[in-house]
């Protein structure tokens, strides 16, 4: 094996949900340096990224287990207070990792590594990661719910253009428990609904409500949901005329298709359209709409809420985090594809 060309290398970042580009960063500068200084930037130089930036500790503890699973040893973890952290004055380094994006911050530490009369250092720049569509891996698009870690769209191909069919095994995954349950009087759903949104922090979050019951009780409440889907049913009942949600208090209307049991490329298309818009919309489905969280989250960002009932018991809160995507990914590639 050859010795290593340089003595300590730096990289620094936010390294945000952890992706296979991050993972490219760190095996460079292990691959090219005897030492490798990981620099993180702290909760205060995150925020300014948005408020869905994971917390300081938990991307610490991220880049910890990826290194101690590339290499053992020759790295240690250190935080970024400010831009260009300790590179510019740094006594020892002589190599930094920079990707195409962050190389011209890297030629600046260069630059003022010069005027104090130092070594510049040894710049490694390592290509983006692609995701499958062709744009770049980031933190950003995992945030927005483009993709995964790995840059593998959530939304298969072949889903837009056939119809799912729910398989028992299918069922019975979704029987699993998943979110958070608030119970309350099947009569007075506003109960169960107030000691959810009480526990809600929107930070422009956005907030879906699937089921008929769920979207009146926060629009009497005075929430107007981002997104809606109602089916005229409850518990498989048709609604009377005055208990129906109005469209009135959303700004856009769609509608589609969907029958009991199955998700059609109608339902995703407009569940996209209804998702991808900034105002607020309301899904009419033909058929019911008891399946569309297993849609909704996989195209929902790390932020989105998806709140529906739960007959005979309250509400259901479920966030889209990656583990919940994953989660629906998991039990929609048990559908049968028709």
């Amino acid at each position: 094996m050859d010795p290593p060309r340089f003595n300590r290398c730096l990289v620094g970042g936010t390294f945000d949900r952890l992706h296979d580009g991050h993972l490219d960063l760190l095996s460079a500068g292990l691959g090219a340096a005897a030492h490798l200084e990981v620099h993180i930037t702290s909760g205060r130089m995150a925020s300014s990224k948005g408020p869905h930036v994971q917390p300081f500790d938990d991307r610490l503890e991220a880049v910890h287990r990826a290194l101690q699973n590339l290499q053992p040893k020759g790295w240690s973890l250190h935080t970024l207070d400010d831009e260009m952290g300790p590179a510019p004055q740094h006594p020892t380094a002589d190599a930094l990792v920079v990707s195409p994006e962050t190389r011209s911050g890297g030629e600046r530490i260069n630059e003022e590594r010069a005027e104090q009369g130092r070594t510049p250092l040894a710049l490694i720049e390592v290509p983006h990661r692609r995701c499958e569509d062709g744009g770049i891996l980031s933190s950003s698009r995992i945030r927005a719910g483009d993709c995964d870690l790995h840059g593998a769209a959530w939304i298969q191909a072949a889903w837009t253009t056939n119809d799912l069919v729910m398989t028992v095994e299918a069922g019975q995954r979704l029987k699993e428990p998943a979110g958070e349950a608030f119970d309350g009087p099947e009569d007075h759903p506003e109960v169960a609904m107030g000691a959810l949104v009480e526990t809600l922090q929107r930070h422009n979050s956005p907030l879906i409500a699937v089921g008929d019951v769920t979207a009146r009780t926060l629009l009497e409440m005075g929430i107007v949901p981002d997104v809606a889907l109602v089916d005229g049913l409850t518990k498989r009942t048709s609604l009377d005329e005055g208990e129906r949600v109005s469209n009135d208090s959303f700004q856009r209307c769609l509608t589609a298709r969907s029958p009991a049991g199955r998700l059609t490329p109608d339902l995703l298309h407009n569940l996209m359209v209804a998702m991808r818009g900034d105002t607020t919309c309301l899904v009419d489905v033909d058929g019911e709409e008891d399946l569309a969280p297993l849609y909704l989250h996989l195209m929902a960002p790390l932020s989105g809420v998806i709140v529906f009932g739960m007959p005979g018991r309250g509400v259901m809160l479920q966030r889209s985090t990656l583990e919940m995507k994953e989660r629906c990914r998991r039990i929609l590639n048990g559908f049968e594809v028709a």
